[in-house]
């Protein structure tokens, strides 16, 4: 079954139109129509796995993550949308250079070819990663978690449905239902069918693709974020932006789990917290401190919110949940310290008044993302500015941060030589051979 849709495959990448063709917007156009006629059909298979997850002892935070509702619809529309716009300008060739010779250089935009995207519990992820990969030119294999599997059914007779009506090559986007872990690890040893990996999740999944696969990989790996708030700080905006980086979407890998308080500001931020325990969804927090910064909880704070003692474990944890681990750091030095001991390179941020401290925090903190007096939530492509993303890389190749239409391309050169020679001279008697060496 795997050699059959690797061929499918490969097949299709090499019979797709050049990047920039038209094809793959009105590939986008048709999928954002069809969810819209198909909806209730998603919703239907959605509620059904939902229901197979709680009989099966899913965690509630893993059958909230797997929830689709008309939220995640006009996202993914406005998603399709979004690749339309972005598309002539990500695909556009670029600018023209001239050599020896009068010979002319521009780079073109290609494919990268079979990209293998695996993924967990969001069933979101089946379309949007279908939805780039196909409008960059590459053919994608869609391999989501088995908790999924029948809304991803649904999805996969919707993307096979607009490839046809596109006029592309159906095996651009194939949507892998077996999900038995042994076809996985065949896919992952198939360096010779599979051009690139984009696995999209915890860091359990991350890691186990990172050390088991034999295709390169783009991968985000764990999301262990921190905020540190500097002793300069607004300390009502950092309480703001600590809020807003971890309670919404508290599983997503952008979502702080380290809260770094310079010792100058804790008892300030714990006191501005306290008088918000009463906003929606602030209750929900859970804070995990030492037994030294319980004591100087305020007694408000305390009694409103979960508070759980602090391990040496909770260290470089991904909490996942609404769970905020604090420590009181005596400095920038310290917080920096702990950053880059503990933390996966992945988002972290400073709070504070003084330029010189977020410099110096910039400077020292080698984050895919490096935010300054802002949510952490603000490294995503849409957020930046930078168009729809399939992921956010860790990596130091290729791709570092989010991973956009323009990272499922490659460049190469077209030249226009003129008859322009490298080491064959024309001479006015005739032509001499060059020596090369």
């Amino acid at each position: 079954m795997i050699e059959k849709v690797l061929e499918i495959a490969r097949a299709a990448s090499d019979a797709a139109p050049p990047s920039g063709d038209p094809r793959y917007p009105r590939f986008a156009a048709v999928v954002a129509e069809s969810l819209e006629h198909r909806w209730h059909d998603v919703l239907d298979a959605n509620n059904a796995d939902l229901d197979a997850a709680r009989n099966a002892g899913l965690t509630p935070a893993v059958v909230e993550r797997m929830r689709l509702t008309d939220r995640h619809r006009e996202a993914l529309v406005d998603l399709t949308h979004r690749v339309r716009d972005d598309l002539p300008a990500v695909t556009a060739p670029g600018p023209e250079t001239t050599g020896i010779g009068g010979s002319r250089a521009r780079q073109v935009a290609r494919p990268l070819g079979v990209l293998l995207m695996v993924y967990e519990s969001r069933p979101m992820v089946t379309l949007d990663s279908a939805v780039l990969g196909v409008c960059t030119g590459n053919a994608v294999l869609l391999r989501g978690g088995s908790e999924c599997v029948r809304a991803n059914g649904v999805l996969a007779e919707l993307i096979a449905d607009a490839l046809r009506e596109a006029d592309l090559p159906e095996g651009m986007a194939q949507v892998l239902l077996d999900v038995d872990r042994a076809r996985l690890r065949e896919l992952l040893r198939r360096d010779d069918a599979i051009d690139v990996l984009v696995p999209r999740g915890g860091s359990g999944l991350v890691d186990y693709c990172r050390t088991a696969s034999r295709v390169p990989v783009i991968a985000g790996g764990a999301g262990v974020n921190h905020l540190y708030v500097h002793s300069t700080a607004d300390v009502a905006l950092a309480v703001d932006l600590a809020l807003d980086s971890k309670l919404p979407d508290p599983a997503g890998c952008t979502a702080v789990e380290m809260l770094l308080l310079d010792e100058a500001v804790a008892d300030a931020f714990f006191a501005d917290l306290a008088n918000r325990v009463d906003e929606p969804d602030v209750r929900a927090l859970v804070l995990r401190v030492t037994g030294e910064t319980r004591a100087r909880l305020p007694r408000a704070l305390g009694g409103a919110l979960e508070v759980q003692d602090l391990g040496g474990n909770d260290d470089g944890r991904e909490f996942l949940d609404t769970t905020l681990a604090v420590r009181v750091v005596a400095g920038i030095a310290e917080a920096v310290d702990h950053v880059r001991r503990f933390g996966t390179g992945h988002t972290d941020g400073i709070v504070a008044r003084s330029t010189r401290a977020s410099e110096e925090f910039c400077a020292r903190v080698d984050s895919a993302a490096v935010v300054v007096n802002g949510s952490l939530r603000l490294h995503d492509g849409p957020s930046l500015g930078l168009g729809p993303e399939i992921a956010i890389s860790t990596g130091r190749l290729h791709v570092r941060g989010p991973v956009g239409l323009g990272s499922l391309l490659s460049r190469s050169w077209v030249v226009q030589g003129a008859g322009a020679v490298r080491f064959r001279a024309v001479a006015a008697s005739g032509r001499e051979t060059g020596d090369a060496r």
